[in-house]
């Protein structure tokens, strides 16, 4: 998925005639702290509500305004991953959407990223989460997902995350499933850590105590 594919509806970009008022009035009714300020189709910057706190005069035109964001934004053709880089190093409520020719096509929220990534990792569907901690040098994906499909269940999602000060990886693996004991009887045969699992429509101290119970047996 490429940015251009993401840009939402309803988000006008401001003039440099308009007041800083009018952006954030802006502001409120899109719920975001940020808004792109154009002259013509030409993208200028981003205007913040903390920039116009601190200029402090509600009924200059935002031209008047320095704009502390100048540079955030991301080209069309970009992945989403780039989009939201930047929206993460800035901190931003929104990120400009530009042509290669620096012209302003529209912008991305937060909230639209939010949703395509509920969509795009399945964090709607029905089943089960299964978080997996090892070396990070030990990490095979292929081996994981055998395992998984081994007890006739799929992956519908995976995320990684990794401290800088650690070797450990930790894998969250979003599965179709709901029962899952017999995918994490598997995963301690092959002993892999489980740190963590949450299985929807069951309840979790009832479905630890079960998954305890059979790791007991089998350790007999």
């Amino acid at each position: 998925m490429i940015a251009k594919h993401l840009i939402t509806d309803g988000v006008m970009p401001l003039r440099t005639s308009d007041t800083a008022r009018t952006a954030l009035s802006w502001m409120e009714d899109l719920r975001v702290m940020h808004v792109p300020i154009v002259n013509e189709s030409r993208f200028l910057g981003l205007l913040s509500e903390f920039d116009i706190y601190d200029y402090n005069q509600l009924d200059e035109p935002i031209g008047s305004h320095n704009l502390s964001l100048n540079n955030p934004y991301v080209y069309e053709y970009q992945h989403i991953f780039d989009a939201l880089k930047v929206m993460d190093d800035y901190k931003l409520s929104l990120i400009p959407v530009l042509d290669e020719h620096q012209n302003y096509l529209g912008c991305i929220t937060l909230q639209s990223l939010l949703e395509h990534f509920a969509q795009a990792y399945a964090l709607s569907e029905p089943g089960s989460i299964i978080v997996l901690e090892m070396p990070a040098n030990s990490y095979m994906l292929s081996e994981i997902a055998r395992l998984v499909e081994d007890n006739d269940a799929k992956i519908l999602s995976v995320f990684t995350r990794s401290d800088e000060d650690s070797t450990q990886l930790q894998v969250s693996l979003k599965v179709n499933k709901i029962n899952i004991e017999p995918i994490l009887q598997t995963f301690n045969r092959y002993q892999y850590q489980i740190v963590a699992f949450y299985s929807e429509h069951s309840d979790q101290d009832d479905m630890r105590d079960r998954y305890e119970s059979l790791m007991n047996y089998l350790n007999i």
